[in-house]
């Protein structure tokens, strides 16, 4: 596998604005050269488990962590988390559900399905920001990878 192919964020986020502000919070965390964006719950499972969503495999490998979005057109964050799951190949990829439901049966659900983290989006820009370069930091840099997980992340120190 190429250096190139490697993504350790996937982000399943499909509001531009939003995605815009995650995209530029990653790149102030050094970490958005090794990001993949899915816009809706489908094309998050084709980018994890294939063209057919359900088991294909593909030549990039699982990224390190999956930052999801619960309201999502085509299948939502829920189902996403539940297929993720029930996989023996994604079931220990570390999902952060980052959306803007405080609902506490969504969240109650996130955790019971298997969610590492459930964040509500901060409506402030700073915030929200903040709380986005302080997930990449986490998940990519300091949080121990998986076994076989790449550990040359250009932030690194070597």
């Amino acid at each position: 596998m190429s250096e190139a192919n490697i993504v350790e964020i996937l982000v399943v986020e499909d509001d531009p604005h939003d995605l815009a502000l995650i995209q530029r919070a990653l790149q102030k965390a050094c970490v958005t050269p090794r990001s993949r964006v899915a816009r809706d719950g489908a094309d998050a499972l084709r980018f994890i488990f294939g063209d057919d969503g359900a088991g294909g495999h593909r030549s990039g490998g699982n990224p390190k962590v999956i930052l999801l979005d619960l309201n999502l057109p085509k299948l939502d964050g829920l189902e996403v988390l539940q297929r993720l799951r029930e996989s023996p190949r994604t079931k220990a990829i570390p999902v952060v559900v980052f959306t803007s439901s405080r609902d506490e049966n969504d969240e109650r659900e996130c955790y019971r399905l298997g969610a590492n983290n459930y964040i509500v989006k901060p409506v402030d820009f700073e915030r929200f920001d903040a709380a986005v370069q302080e997930l990449g930091k986490y998940w990519l840099l300091l949080s121990q990878p998986r076994q076989g997980a790449h550990l040359n992340h250009p932030c690194r120190s070597r």
